[in-house]
Formats: structure tokens, sequence, C-alpha cells
């Protein structure tokens, strides 16, 4: 495993690597100064994860992860900074967690152990191994890490740039996208709107407006959902089959 620190403090540097022989003896550290050097590092080592600062001079941060959504299979991301007003625009680049300098070993712990949003392939990089399917899901903000257990989520809404998982009793806002919840969750979930899916073991019924709409009605949550006439037959097929 490859893991690339980015960071123009040398001293930050030095500690996350302290905390990484700790947390991760058989990694193999790589360091750059810059967000310029870090993509240099990148084309060069394929890391799977970045420990990335995000004020900077020259790019920072925020604009290297915008260079990274460009590839077809991203390394993972940790933002770390001093400063907390960019835990929303790091979900914009689905960074596995959003730490607050000095970081933390228990923090850095848990996002390493959670890789809260990575895809499955990241997720085998991070871990070494094959992804495990997940029975939560994560959101880093200003509060901290918050997870949702997949079994209490009625129903996954994308609007703009983030999803909401929607749960009986709570929301979280999430940075993955719609796209990669239905392909891991697709064997529990349902496609029925290019904006929605819905849980199927938490369909209470599908019903037919008179306007020729239809909606999908959850359990124990207020919200209802529409079906798409592109989704209909299939929505209907699945329900069909149990």
């Amino acid at each position: 495993m490859k893991i690339l620190l980015v960071d123009d403090e040398p001293l930050a540097r030095q500690r996350l690597q302290r905390l990484l022989q700790k947390l991760r003896p058989d990694a193999v550290v790589l360091e750059a100064g810059s967000g310029d050097e870090a993509l240099a590092v990148l084309a060069r080592e394929e890391p799977s994860l970045l420990l990335l600062d995000i004020r900077m001079p020259g790019m920072d941060g925020m604009a290297v992860a915008a260079e990274l959504d460009r590839l077809p299979q991203p390394p993972a991301i940790v933002f770390c900074t001093a400063y907390d007003e960019y835990a929303l625009e790091a979900l914009q680049h689905q960074a596995v967690a959003y730490l607050l300098k000095p970081v933390r070993e228990a923090d850095l712990a848990r996002a390493l152990a959670s890789a809260g949003r990575v895809n499955r392939v990241q997720l085998a990089a991070l871990t070494g191994g094959d992804a495990p399917g997940r029975t939560q899901v994560s959101s880093q903000g200003h509060r901290g890490l918050e997870t949702l257990p997949i079994a209490e989520v009625r129903c996954f809404l994308a609007e703009q740039k983030y999803v909401t998982a929607v749960a009986p009793d709570r929301e979280l806002l999430l940075p993955d996208s719609l796209k990669d919840l239905e392909r891991e969750l697709a064997a529990d979930f349902l496609r029925v709107h290019r904006n929605a899916l819905v849980a199927l073991a938490h369909i209470q019924r599908l019903r037919r407006e008179a306007d020729g709409t239809w909606w999908v009605e959850l359990e124990s949550v207020p919200a209802r959902v529409q079906v798409s006439r592109r989704h209909l037959a299939e929505v209907k097929a699945r329900l069909q089959r149990g």
C-alpha cells in the first residue's frame, strides 16, 4: 500500500509520518510539498491513499482533488487541515475523512479503518484484500464522523452534488454518488428514479395517482418517492418477484 502525504509544512508531514509508522507500518509513505508536486508523484507512483492538506500556496488541496476526480480510479483522500470551513466542499470530492490539525492518532485510525466513501476497488487497496459489503454509510462533517446503518435507510435521494440517506428518525448527507450506491447495494435497493434508490424491504406500497404518476410509499418515513416512467416496469417486476 502506498500513501502520499501532501502538505507544504514539513513538520505536519513529519507528524503524519510518525502516526502512519504506528498505524500502517507496512505502508510505503511518500511525500509532496505542493499540489503540483503531488500530481507528479501521483502519476509516477499511483498511491492508493492521499493525506491531503487544503490550504497550500499555488495549487491547493481542493484543486488537487478536482484533478483526481477526473481519473477512472482515483485514490482515496483524507483531507487534513487546520480549518473547518471546507467540510462540505470536501464531500464533493468524495473524501474518506476530513481531519482537523493537529491530526490525532485515534482520528486517523478511524479514517483509515472506515474508508467511509471509497469504492470497492479503493477499499480493497486500503485493506489489502477483497472489500466486504458495507453495513453502514458515513459522512465526515463539522460534528466529526457520523454513521447510519444501511438496514435503517429507507431511501437514498440525490440532489445536485449530494446524496441524502433517509431513515425514520434522521437524515445523513453522504459523499457517495447514487451510481456507486446502486452498484454496491443492488441486492437490497432498487432504482425508481434517476434521483432515487429505495430499500426493497421497506416498501409499503406502489401507488398510482389520478394524474398518472406513480409513487413508492416507505415504512416509517413521511416522504414518498416518485417512480419515473423509465423505471416503472422494472420496479413492478422486482416487486412481483418479492
